[in-house]
């Protein structure tokens, strides 16, 4: 069983890596089998001291060969060191999960030994998971760089997600703070998880037999290096377009290790906050990055993406709500991917007035602006005013991580993304 102590450090450890949410993974029970990863998801959130409510956090060691200037646990730091075995996992995990503490696993690892080796020890656990524990709930794994590509398809099969954090997002950045790490160790795998992914698609595949029916995720670093905005963002259009991936995490990076070549103060919610925003744009309301900002620009403090664009294009609205098409609706500020279908819908049965939009949760308050319904306007014509009244309303919001006692207006803005 494991102990106290090696718990401590290596759910610790953990706890800076944020690619893991929810699964939609369709694996479900067996006869005489543990859990199921639901469709809809697995709902956790992090405490003040790093737990993982739901999903179990950790990694197998934090000992690790790489010294990448960016991490707590890089070769060079004076941090305690732990490392578990495979067994003290599972039991850790079955455990758990008989008390009700948790529904899945989240498991990653510093590397040790060789990649080829952690990476056999990360498989030997799932195994022993799938097979002797008959353990069915969500399980997202952490691939390792440079592991063998047969070691990657063979955890693929395995568990529900998997994730290759690119973590820097220039080969540059990742040659003066990750020196071990290649943008090809890290793109590689993704494309092969996606190449496997079209397969079992074309082939019909069973879903529980599928390589990670969760699909895959990344994770990138915001703030250690002196990328801009736009550079991260075309990064992350990329990976959606050419690696399928499911979701690109943004971390704001925090000065939580010392060196020479990193920021002494950290990158900030805000900006991490704004990344998130325009990430939804992208792939939700049909917009380019190239639209949003300028690869030499950062995203604006003052204004969300969406308003920034809309400010910046006003010669295109007021648009009239009830013929506007759908591609339209979704890039006025205030209508939400949710209201824009709402209102498509509503439209075939009558016209649509500010009334029948305050009821569909339309923020009136930027789109009065930029609409009229039924040819009326409610808002400014004039494009200082408008400014003034979207930046008194972007100062009321929220730029917080998430908690389990987050009030639930925030929660749902932060999860939906709505802009």
């Amino acid at each position: 069983m494991i102990d106290a102590e090696k718990l401590e450090i290596l759910t610790e450890s953990a706890k800076y890596d944020v690619s893991c949410s929810s699964s939609g993974s369709k694996r479900v029970n067996r006869a005489g089998g543990l859990g199921n990863a639901s469709v809809s998801g697995i709902c956790h959130s992090f405490t003040p001291d790093g737990r993982c409510i739901s999903l179990l956090k950790i990694l197998m060691s934090n000992d690790c060969i790489y010294d990448c200037e960016y991490c707590p646990n890089r070769r060079s730091a004076e941090v305690r060191r732990a490392t578990i075995t495979p067994t003290e996992i599972c039991e850790l995990v079955i455990g758990f999960y008989k008390r009700n503490y948790i529904e899945g696993l989240f498991l990653s690892s510093a590397v040790f030994g060789t990649p080829d080796r952690t990476m056999e020890l990360l498989i030997k656990t799932v195994e022993m998971l799938r097979h002797e524990y008959r353990f069915n709930g969500y399980i997202h794994l952490k691939g390792i760089p440079h592991a063998d590509d047969l070691l990657i398809m063979k955890a693929a099969r395995l568990v529900d997600r998997m994730s290759f954090n690119v973590e820097l997002p220039s080969e540059k950045s990742l040659k003066l703070l990750a020196p071990q790490k290649t943008k090809q160790s890290l793109l590689l795998p993704m494309k092969s998880l996606q190449n496997a992914m079209l397969y079992d698609k074309e082939n019909k595949v069973r879903r529980r037999d599928a390589v990670i029916p969760a699909g895959q995720t990344t994770q990138l670093i915001v703030g250690a290096s002196p990328e801009t905005d736009g550079q991260i963002l075309k990064l992350t259009e990329a990976l959606y377009r050419n690696m399928g991936l499911r979701r690109v995490y943004y971390s704001s990076y925090i000065p939580v290790v010392q060196s020479s070549l990193l920021p002494t103060v950290g990158a900030g919610l805000l900006r991490e906050h704004r990344l998130y925003q325009a990430d939804w744009l992208i792939r939700f309301y049909g917009f380019d990055v190239n639209e949003i900002l300028d690869e030499s620009e950062n995203l604006s403090m003052e204004y969300d993406p969406k308003c920034a664009w809309a400010l910046r294009n006003m010669h295109l609205f007021p648009i009239e709500v009830n013929t506007a098409p759908l591609a339209t609706l979704l890039r006025v500020p205030g209508i939400g991917a949710k209201s824009a279908y709402r209102i498509i819908e509503a439209r075939k049965y009558g016209k649509i007035d500010f009334e029948n939009l305050a009821k569909m949760r339309v923020v009136l308050k930027r789109a009065r602006h930029f609409i009229t319904c039924k040819g009326k306007f409610y808002g400014t014509e004039n494009s200082q005013q408008v400014k003034n009244c979207l930046l008194l309303e972007g100062k009321n919001e929220v730029n917080e991580q998430l908690s389990m006692f987050s009030e639930k207006s925030v929660a749902l803005s932060a999860l939906t993304g709505e802009v």
